[in-house]
């Protein structure tokens, strides 16, 4: 029986396993009655603000990895490799992994078969990475994080998503993108995977603000932003966003303004994930911060700023992130960031000595907030 999605606004208010808030896994366990767990996949995209479509470099802090360091890494890196690399994956050899081209090509029907034990490699893989910290059996989410995985032809993205569903251990798909490769046919596909196992979308929308979207080089306009997740709501689909906390030149007033216009977005968002300015090694905001050190938030800071935002959110709305840890070999600042434990004791102590909760500021009757204070 298929799972159904609990979209935003179905979901009974504080009913949240003891947290104050409304956590990812506390969704999850309501989709498939257990946890769940993420798999970070490798789908072998690319991006438009890196191919010349939309800009050149990609983001100014997104890494070589394309936000998807934690990813298992692909087997071959294009389509002309692909017999020899199924010769080479049924004989029990090794295939190379070290570079990282996309494979938007490969849509005749041998690629196909390859996507998919490619793809079943890469689930057994990231299963293996995990499996210190959960129990065998799943379920899993097929989480496609890499650079934006609708930027290909739907043939290719039909083929590398089915080959994720057909996995058994496989409950749903949550696949990483930008507003402006969502054309309607690519929303139409979602639609038909959905018909077969719950699938979400995410998208990395960082600020509201102009200015900064610019100096970001997130290379689209809101109104991209504000067009998709209608389309995608219309279809049925489930979407989660990104905002990232602290981008140079951004007050809390102005980060404030984007949650508040997740908060109060129509139709509604159904999930959010906040996320502390990681300044990573290798990325032009990297040497940005080397040549004009820019300020960064302090743990104590971050931490009474973000439960800020959590208090202006719907309680129907679920938090799939409230920090977030870049990968330690990459992070150059804040240093503090790379102790995750120790940053989210710190967290659940400050929402008690506060008496906070999700949704403590939030009106949907009058959506003007508050001032941070």
């Amino acid at each position: 029986m298929k799972t159904v999605i609990q979209t935003a606004g179905s979901t009974p208010e504080k009913d949240w396993d003891g947290l104050p808030y409304y956590s990812m896994n506390t969704w999850l366990k309501q989709l498939f009655g257990t946890k769940a767990y993420k798999l970070s996949l490798d789908g072998g995209m690319t991006c438009p603000n890196r191919d010349g479509t939309a800009g050149y470099g990609g983001c100014i802090f997104c890494s070589e990895g394309g936000s998807g360091d934690f990813a298992v890494r692909r087997a071959v890196q294009d389509a002309a490799d692909m017999p020899a690399a199924s010769a080479a994956t049924a004989a029990g050899e090794a295939v190379p992994d070290d570079a990282h081209i996309p494979c938007i090509h490969a849509a005749d029907a041998a690629a196909g078969h390859f996507l998919q034990a490619d793809i079943f490699r890469q689930i057994e893989a990231a299963k293996a990475l995990v499996s210190r910290k959960i129990p065998p059996g799943g379920p899993y989410i097929a989480y496609f994080q890499s650079f934006t995985n609708t930027y290909a032809p739907v043939s290719h993205l039909e083929a590398l998503f089915t080959a994720a569903i057909r996995h058994p251990e496989i409950a749903a798909l949550s696949i990483a993108t930008r507003p402006d490769c969502l054309e309607p046919e690519k929303i139409g596909l979602l639609r038909s995977l959905h018909a077969q196992k719950p699938v979400w979308t995410e998208l990395g929308l960082q600020t509201i603000h102009p200015q900064t979207a610019a100096f970001i080089r997130r290379g689209y306009p809101l109104s991209c932003f504000e067009d998709a997740v209608r389309r995608l709501k219309d279809a049925g689909l489930a979407v989660i966003v990104h905002l990232i906390l602290g981008l140079p030149g951004e007050s809390k007033q102005q980060m404030l303004a984007s949650v508040d216009y997740l908060a109060h977005f129509s139709p509604a968002i159904d999930g959010i994930k906040l996320q502390l300015l990681h300044v990573l090694k290798g990325t032009d905001l990297f040497s940005l911060y080397e040549k004009h050190p820019f300020p960064l938030f302090s743990m104590e800071e971050y931490i009474d700023f973000v439960i800020t935002c959590v208090e202006r959110l719907p309680p129907s709305m679920v938090i799939h992130r409230l920090t977030g840890d870049g990968p330690k070999k990459l992070l150059a600042a804040p240093a503090w960031s790379a102790d995750k434990k120790r940053v989210l004791n710190a967290l659940a102590r400050r929402f008690r000595e506060r008496g906070s909760w999700q949704g403590k500021a939030f009106s949907r009757e009058n959506p003007v907030m508050p001032p941070y204070k």
